[in-house]
Order: C-alpha cells, then sequence, then structure tokens
C-alpha cells in the first residue's frame, strides 16, 4: 500500500496570499505617515489646535488683542509703534506679535515701516467706501451661501445670536463689537467658502474701527443691531433670497452712516 503524498500548496494560491500581505502592510504604512488633509473640518466658533511650540495660539491672541486696540482708538491712527513696545504692551513675545503684525498689515490696519516699527493707518472715508463696494458683494455672497449651507445646530446657534446681539443695544459698544466679530467669523464659516471668509475679515476690521470712531454721533447702536439680526435670522431660517436682500439692506444702512460722516464733519 503507497503511502498517502503530502499536499503542497499551489504556487498561484501561495503568491496571491503574499501579494494581499504585502498590500495590507504598504496601506497600514501609508495610514501612518499620510497628511491629515481629509481630516474632518473645525466646527464654526472652534479655535485650531496649537502648535507644540504654541506659537500660532500666540499670534491669532496678539492679533485679536492688536487689532481691538487699534479698533478702540488705543493705538491711533497714524500712531508708529516698535515691535518690543506692542510686545510690552500685550504681555507677549516678539514672535507672535511679528506675525500678528503681519496680518494686520494684510487687513490695512498697520503698515509696517523697515527698520522703524509699524504705522497704525489712518481713516480715510474715500478709502472706506470703495471698501464698501467690495463688502456688499462679499456680505450677500456669504450670507446666501450660509443660508443654504448651515446645519441645523448652526441655525440654532444663529438665532440665539441674534437674540443676544439686540439685547446688547443700550450696553458698551465695544463688547457688542467684540460679539459682532464673533458672530462674522461664525457666519463666514457657515457659508463655507474659505475665501470669501478670508477675503472679507479685512473689511469687517476696518468697518468696525470706522463704527467706533462715529458711532457717539450717530447713536444707532438699535439701528445697527436691527440690521444684522435680519441677516442671521433669514440665514438661520434658510431663506436664502431673504437673507441676500437683508445683506444689501445693511451695506445701504453701512454706506449711507458712511456718507454722512462727510456731511457732518466738523
Amino acid at each position: 500500500m503507497s503511502k498517502p503524498q503530502r499536499q503542497r500548496p499551489l504556487r498561484g494560491a501561495n503568491a496571491a496570499a503574499k501579494t494581499a500581505a504585502k498590500k495590507a502592510a504598504a496601506k497600514t504604512a501609508a495610514k501612518k505617515i499620510s497628511p491629515t488633509s481629509h481630516a474632518r473640518p473645525r466646527s464654526p466658533g472652534r479655535l485650531a489646535p496649537a502648535s507644540r511650540a504654541g506659537t500660532p495660539a500666540l499670534a491669532d491672541q496678539a492679533r485679536a488683542q492688536l487689532e481691538e486696540l487699534i479698533v478702540k482708538l488705543d493705538l491711533p491712527p497714524g500712531s508708529v509703534w516698535t515691535e518690543l513696545q506692542l510686545s510690552e504692551k500685550l504681555g507677549i513675545g516678539r514672535t507672535p506679535v511679528r506675525e500678528a503684525l503681519q496680518r494686520l498689515e494684510a487687513d490695512h490696519l498697520v503698515r509696517i515701516l523697515p527698520r522703524l516699527g509699524v504705522q497704525v493707518t489712518e481713516i480715510n472715508v474715500t478709502q472706506q467706501l470703495l471698501l464698501l463696494d467690495v463688502r456688499r458683494v462679499l456680505e450677500r455672497l456669504i450670507a446666501e451661501n450660509a443660508a443654504r449651507r448651515a446645519t441645523p445646530e448652526e441655525r440654532e446657534q444663529l438665532l440665539r445670536m441674534a437674540d443676544i446681539l439686540e439685547s446688547m443695544v443700550d450696553g458698551d459698544v465695544l463688547k457688542f463689537l467684540r460679539y459682532h466679530y464673533e458672530i462674522k467669523r461664525y457666519i463666514a464659516d457657515c457659508a463655507r467658502n474659505p475665501f470669501a471668509a478670508g477675503a472679507i475679515a479685512p473689511t469687517h476690521a476696518m468697518s468696525r474701527r470706522f463704527y467706533f470712531l462715529h458711532y457717539r454721533r450717530a447713536h444707532d447702536l438699535p439701528v445697527a443691531a436691527r440690521h444684522h439680526a435680519n441677516v442671521i435670522r433669514a440665514i438661520a431660517l434658510g431663506e436664502e433670497a431673504r437673507a441676500g436682500e437683508a445683506a444689501e439692506a445693511l451695506m445701504d444702512y453701512v454706506e449711507q452712516l458712511t456718507r454722512d460722516t462727510v456731511t457732518h464733519k466738523g
């Protein structure tokens, strides 16, 4: 009686198994080294995570603080400052302050003077009107996109924001402008267009400074709040056409306010 022959694995099957193993290993390695280009985008209102050194977070903090000092005219138009002076004023290192100043120059709030420091830009009504031409287009675009793309959770948050904004009309204008800053960032995130968000941010910064300079004469914080709240509520309700119309009405008001400063000058 002959001995049973031991079965040998098929060459084809063995090769296929080795190929599958190699592919699995390569896939695992790729996951370990691949960039997070497909990471879930941050939700509106959340800060981006800081790096290990914390420099981006400090630069963001320095930029926000410097912008507020410029808006409320603690750094007056035309004044010149050194990096060291501003660093000491904020209690933040010079490197993040330097990065913040570069961003503020892109926002047209400061002008970097080589070997001298930085100069806060002057407030110019003609330039302000030119800026509003750009802001008008972007405000409508962002409002309509946000009305179409906001999530249910974001819509609920926007309704709360509109109520809070209108409740601030008898309070500190600076507190109002700080909240306005947060709302505008939130709406821009809801629109899901980072290019529009980046383009409109400088126009908001310059408009806040212009409004802070002239609001005492206009004494119209309730009117400003109502126009902004109309835009916010239309976005929250998903009414795209109405959001665009409310954004146009807001810009009509802002432009008229700006022109009135020339009429009442002096």
